[in-house]
């Protein structure tokens, strides 16, 4: 057994443990284990467990064999935290188990990056620090004056977050998510541009405080009064990444012989932001009164007009359809697990391939 099973069964058997609220001793006992001593080696990796111990461990814990071992499934690593305002729980949790097990054929298929960003955040910060790690994260990243337009390549290419466009249950707009050795932002592919640009940068928020500021599991902003406030910092900090201030300034002063709306307008196209968000943070840098500010309505009827139509991105991303076309090619990964773990069929996978430039060519 190697190492990596060895550490990859001790997490799954732990959380399980966890999750059902059994107690060492309790587990120890039911799997016929002499002493706790001998789980307490297992589950920090420092003792293999054996076949028979792992099948009764199975037997126990009331799941099969591989949910133990089989590296294409999550089972119980990844941790979640879902944007939404109302969401069925039993569908929601399915989605998390699909979504898991993404992530994990994803963390399987590549190298797993045990190096994490972090902003030295707290439910204490004041929103303009938040604006300023907004601010300071497009200048790391070297996002340019419309950061909107290089976010996702940077974040994947810097510093190796997954960003993948997904669709999600309703009423889901996005989720950051943590499995060990992959941070991933997944977004609601069919969401218009602007608000997909800003659930990115409002996941990336929660992804870089995680530890700092762990994210409640389901937050709409109507939770407990300190997920609120973090909610209400994960938004001055995305406004301030994809609206920079000077950038800001000088577009506004670029548009300065047009009304109020048509200013409006053009800024949210040009950053890649939802009209009421540049409305927002147009009165926040102090460029437009309370008393200048037009109706969102009046606003929103003026921005359908003037912006064309969005096209929605292909499901998931290149590098993770380009890992999964590659693992079947290669016979790493049988196409019948893959189709499986994608929730659709060998048409459907062929398709999604195409929509990337591959072309599947594995005979089923």
């Amino acid at each position: 057994m190697t190492t990596d099973l060895t550490a990859r069964i001790a997490r799954r058997l732990r959380a399980r443990r966890e999750q059902l609220g059994l107690s060492q001793d309790q587990l120890a006992e039911r799997m016929g284990l002499k002493h706790r001593q001998t789980l307490t080696q297992i589950e920090s990796g420092e003792r293999r467990i054996q076949p028979n111990e792992l099948v009764a461990a199975a037997q126990v814990l009331e799941v099969k064999p591989d949910y133990f071992t089989d590296p294409y499934q999550a089972a119980g690593e990844a941790a979640f935290s879902f944007r939404a305002q109302a969401v069925d729980e039993a569908e929601l949790a399915s989605f998390e188990r699909i979504a898991g097990n993404w992530l994990a054929t994803y963390r399987a298929l590549c190298s797993p990056s045990f190096l994490k960003k972090a902003l030295s955040l707290t439910e204490r910060s004041s929103y303009e620090h938040a604006q300023l790690a907004g601010e300071q994260t497009a200048r790391e990243l070297k996002l340019g004056p419309r950061p909107a337009l290089e976010l996702q390549e940077a974040l994947e290419r810097e510093w190796g977050i997954l960003v993948m466009y997904v669709d999600f249950p309703d009423a889901i707009s996005g989720a950051a998510s943590r499995i060990d050795g992959l941070q991933t932002i997944l977004v609601n592919r069919n969401e218009p541009a602007g608000r997909r640009n800003y659930d990115l940068a409002h996941e990336l928020f929660h992804i870089l405080t995680w530890d700092s500021m762990p994210p409640a599991h389901v937050d709409g902003g109507n939770g407990r009064s300190g997920s609120k406030r973090v909610e209400q910092l994960a938004n001055n900090f995305a406004a301030a990444l994809l609206m920079p201030a000077d950038a800001m300034r000088s577009a506004w002063t670029d548009l300065s012989e047009s009304s109020i709306i048509e200013r409006i307008v053009s800024m949210a196209e040009q950053f890649k932001v939802s009209a009421p968000a540049m409305k927002w943070r147009l009165e926040n840098l102090c460029l437009l009164s309370k008393a200048e500010l037009p109706q969102d309505a009046e606003l929103l009827a003026a921005f359908r007009a003037a912006v064309r139509p969005d096209v929605r991105p292909a499901p998931f991303n290149l590098e993770f359809v380009r890992r999964m076309h590659t693992a079947v090619e290669e016979g790493v990964l049988s196409l019948r697990k893959a189709t499986r773990i994608l929730g659709t069929d060998t048409a459907g996978f062929a398709e999604l391939c195409r929509s990337y430039g591959r072309q599947l060519t594995y005979d089923a």
